[in-house]
């Protein structure tokens, strides 16, 4: 065969491969030498491509795609700082568990490390932060080879999704000319009846032995004052089998924002959702002392509960993880199980006996209560604050929508003020790594891939951040509602030990930068409206709401302010409690 037939049959077995694994998705930024691969992945009729031109950018697009899918979508780029582009993205994607399949073309091994443009070192790019690294061979059309190439698709597409999920890479290095034959595309592109992969990879759920569980089961018996903490997961059935665990035992249950059981039709009696704020009185720890504690998912993004877990001496502590990893940054678990987490939920529900501690699980709920009349005084705010945004998006958003949450500030105000809403909510923010970069394009790739309307609330600096995702939501009419609160920096640091020392606070953490984003609006094609009064707060998202569409609500807000009145109510919350508790 020529060159270019033989390009053709390799890349073509190869992004058919993928296409029979599943693999429907794909985010290219353009550039010369992956030419072969996203000209066969255009041609391919089951292959989505959608086109991003910044790198970055791209990454974060899939990484929202594959969020929302529960399944892997394919990044491609050319050589270069191209590749290095997608960095971010990919440790996000490892930390938080999120399958991409990283396509990077290359120069070919005899144009490497000899001053040729756009070549840089390649191999094992990406570190540890990737599951698995190939780098491919070079074109070849003979039949071991194409099988090669279909195996390669295989294993990737199938790593990438086994537990724990998480990004693999594949550098595909490619010699001149790139251009393939389309027209011979078909041969080389299985029919419908034999669409099935090459190899079929697969993974059972891990499950515990009977010895196992019934040591398992045993400690979960013998313990009354248990407690139920879910960080972020986000497993189809989860929610009801571990409210089933819930009722049997009577444990209440700790529910991040990420957990995605504050937007269930269920569960509102087991929940707890105010103890980001309570927990901050530490003399309420021994009162509030468990003798267990079921953990699931990772760490919440909550401190004061983190500092409350690792005052727990001598506390059983099971960290249930089917994704076999090792999520415990608190150093007092003392128990490692990995087995899938609806199944343990189920199985010991089974097993047990209503045996509802009614005093353990009042004492947990009649906190929650008072504090949360409480923090309903910041619905009395008359001025544009953050804290008020998050406890009225409640009732502000659409049944069934995706709220995609900024880093900082916003997913704390989320975990704070944002309560169960019984409406099928679905959170979404970028916790693997913490980052505030690429959180505009994951929730345009999030609205991308569902139709259920799509909510981003993030800061000023997560928005400057990434304005380069908004071109997205302009190329493919993506709806999406921005609520960026914009008050001028960091509004997080005023919060830290940093902002006790005014000398070079301002210039160093506050970074004052005195934009406004209407014109980022414009520039993007965006409605734009900046409320002065929680009457046209109000409106915008009920219009929005209405008739969903691209649109940026710019909140303006006072830093100082925001600080103030958060720490008001947090004193009230702690006066409150400690009457309530009659703790000195």
């Amino acid at each position: 065969m020529k060159h270019q037939e033989v390009l053709t049959a390799y890349i073509a077995s190869f992004v058919d491969e993928l296409t029979a694994c599943g693999v429907r998705d794909v985010v290219i930024s353009p550039g010369s030498r992956s030419t072969p691969v996203a000209y066969c992945m255009a041609e391919h009729e089951e292959m989505r491509v959608h086109v991003n031109i910044d790198e970055r950018s791209a990454a974060f697009f899939a990484l929202g795609m594959a969020k929302e899918k529960r399944s892997p979508v394919a990044i491609l780029c050319t050589s270069g700082t191209a590749a290095a582009n997608y960095y971010p993205a990919i440790v996000e994607a490892h930390y938080a568990r999120v399958p991409l399949i990283v396509l990077t073309a290359d120069r070919p091994h005899e144009l490497r490390e000899i001053g040729a443009p756009q070549a840089i070192d390649q191999l094992h790019l990406y570190g540890q932060h990737v599951k698995w690294f190939v780098e491919m061979s070079l074109p070849d059309s003979a039949v071991s080879m194409l099988h090669y190439a279909r195996t390669v698709a295989a294993r990737a597409a199938g790593t990438a999704a086994l537990a724990p999920a998480g990004p693999v890479h594949i550098n595909i290095p490619l010699r001149e000319p790139l251009i393939p034959n389309l027209s011979e595309m078909k041969k080389w592109v299985r029919a419908s009846e034999e669409s099935r992969a090459s190899i079929d990879v697969r993974q059972g759920s891990a499950m515990l032995t009977a010895a196992q569980f019934a040591d398992c089961l045993e400690v979960i018996k013998q313990s009354k004052r248990g407690l139920i903490i879910c960080g972020s997961i986000d497993q189809p059935g989860f929610d009801h089998a571990v409210f089933q665990l819930s009722r049997k035992t009577g444990f209440p249950i700790i529910a991040d924002p990420l957990s995605q059981l504050r937007g269930c039709s269920e569960g509102s009696e087991e929940i707890i959702e105010t103890y980001d704020t309570f927990l901050k009185d530490s003399s309420l720890f021994e009162l509030l002392k468990p003798d267990l504690i079921i953990r699931f998912g990772s760490m919440p993004v909550s401190k004061p509960l983190l500092l409350f877990i690792k005052a727990m001496e001598r506390v059983n502590h099971l960290v249930i993880d089917g994704g076999l990893g090792w999520r415990e940054p608190t150093g007092m678990g003392t128990h490692m199980l990995y087995c899938d987490e609806r199944a343990f939920c189920e199985q010991i529900s089974a097993e047990l006996e209503f045996d509802f501690n009614l005093e353990w699980h009042s004492l947990w709920k009649d906190t929650e209560q008072a504090v949360k009349q409480q923090l309903n005084y910041i619905h009395d705010e008359t001025v544009i604050q953050e804290g008020k945004l998050f406890a009225k998006l409640n009732s502000l958003l659409p049944h069934g929508a995706n709220l995609v949450v900024g880093n900082s500030m916003p997913i704390r105000n989320v975990d704070t003020f944002f309560y169960d809403s019984h409406k099928e909510i679905r959170i979404f923010a970028n916790r693997g790594a913490n980052g505030i970069d690429g959180t505009v394009s994951t929730a345009l790739g999030i609205a991308a891939s569902s139709d259920r309307p799509t909510v981003l609330t993030l800061g000023d600096l997560s928005f400057f951040h990434d304005m380069n995702g908004f071109l997205a939501a302009k190329m493919y009419g993506l709806n999406l509602l921005v609520l960026v609160i914009n008050n001028d920096g960091g509004g997080i640091f005023s919060f830290l030990p940093q902002a006790e020392e005014e000398r070079h606070f301002e210039e160093l953490f506050g970074t004052p930068h005195g934009l406004s984003f209407e014109h980022t609006a414009a520039l993007y094609g965006a409605g734009y409206v900046c409320p002065a009064t929680w009457e046209e707060v109000d409106e915008a998202l009920h219009s929005w709401s209405e008739n969903p569409d691209f649109r940026i609500v710019e909140m303006k807000t006072n830093r100082q302010h925001d600080v103030d009145t958060y720490r008001e109510l947090v004193k009230g919350v702690s006066r409150e409690i400690r009457v309530l508790h009659h703790v000195d």
